[in-house]
């Protein structure tokens, strides 16, 4: 079978159910686009599919893709496949949009990617730390970055299993420009093998805990061309700012308000520079190595709007 007629098949499977449209159609769409205006293979399959999806009222979500290859996260090199994974879910991130029910960060032993899951898709949530079979996620892909979403045909299987993520290293100088909220003073889900921070005194799968102190810092360093989000665990951001834990819960008991420490370590290193080495997870640098830096003879003006908020 030759590769447009392959192509011609997984499509037609693809609206089987939701349209009377034959193989040969959708193999006569695709060769008028291969043959005559010499559309690559897999721009014209996107093609073709838009196509069927407007003709059929759907969205890209609502489809199956007949059949997906169960891959590893480095692996996934094009958009719009539909792929098996077996995953960890590293972080979860606040969605910007209400359409989104979940986004954050994936991981397997071949390294890390970012997922989305839809909230119309309606399915069950994943938590931060779980080990997870995903059936049927589509890739994606924007600006040369990677990532996976779940839909109305992901299947979620959790595993009671762990799995050791792979990483990238990181090395970047620069700028510490600006601090994210979750910083400074927080508190974690006190369970065993659960390190999720609490929000309003909750964690997303114990409910209502007690809680433990952590301290870290969740920065913006810029390099000049680029800006790394870094993150500093609790022994990071001792020795990056001098405050201890013990320190840190002692000005938030004396100020009846635990946001005066995040302000605290924002006066200290907003407007330094830093070497910052550490494993890379998706868009995190994880700071393992910092070094405070000279301040360049001629500033970035990042960095005098950043010493000026």
């Amino acid at each position: 079978m030759s590769d447009v007629s392959q192509h011609a098949a997984d499509i037609h499977e693809q609206f089987s159910d939701h349209l009377d449209v034959s193989v040969d159609d959708v193999e006569d769409r695709l060769t008028t686009l291969v043959d005559e205006y010499k559309v690559p293979i897999e721009e014209a399959r996107r093609s073709v599919t838009n196509h069927y999806l407007e003709q059929a009222g759907l969205e890209r979500e609502d489809i199956a893709s007949g059949g997906s290859e169960s891959v590893e996260l480095a692996e996934i090199d094009e958009p719009e496949q539909w792929v098996d994974v077996t995953v960890k879910v590293i972080e979860l991130w606040d969605p910007r949009s209400d359409s989104v029910a979940q986004v954050g960060l994936l991981g397997d032993p071949s390294g890390t990617i970012k997922f989305t899951k839809w909230a119309k898709s309606e399915l069950p949530a994943l938590d931060e730390g779980g080990v997870y079979r995903l059936e049927n996620v589509v890739t994606d892909e924007y600006q040369g970055r990677y990532s996976v979403k779940l839909n109305k045909t992901t299947v979620i299987e959790e595993l009671d299993d762990d799995i050791e993520v792979g990483t990238d290293t990181s090395e970047i100088e620069g700028a510490m420009v600006a601090m994210q909220s979750g910083s400074g003073l927080i508190k974690r889900c006190p369970e065993d093998d659960c390190t999720r921070v609490l929000q309003n005194g909750r964690c997303s799968e114990h409910g209502e805990v007690e809680g433990e102190f952590d301290l870290r810092i969740k920065g913006v360093v810029d390099d000049g061309i680029d800006a790394h989000e870094v993150i500093f665990d609790q022994e990071a951001t001792e020795a990056l700012t001098g405050i201890t834990l013990e320190e840190a819960k002692e000005m938030a008991m004396d100020a009846l308000d635990t946001t005066i420490v995040a302000d605290e370590i924002a006066d200290e290193i907003i407007g330094t520079y830093y070497r910052v080495e550490g494993p890379t997870f998706g868009r995190y640098v994880l700071a393992d190595d910092v070094t405070e830096l000279d301040e360049p003879a001629d500033p970035d003006p990042l960095l005098i709007r950043a010493r000026s908020m």
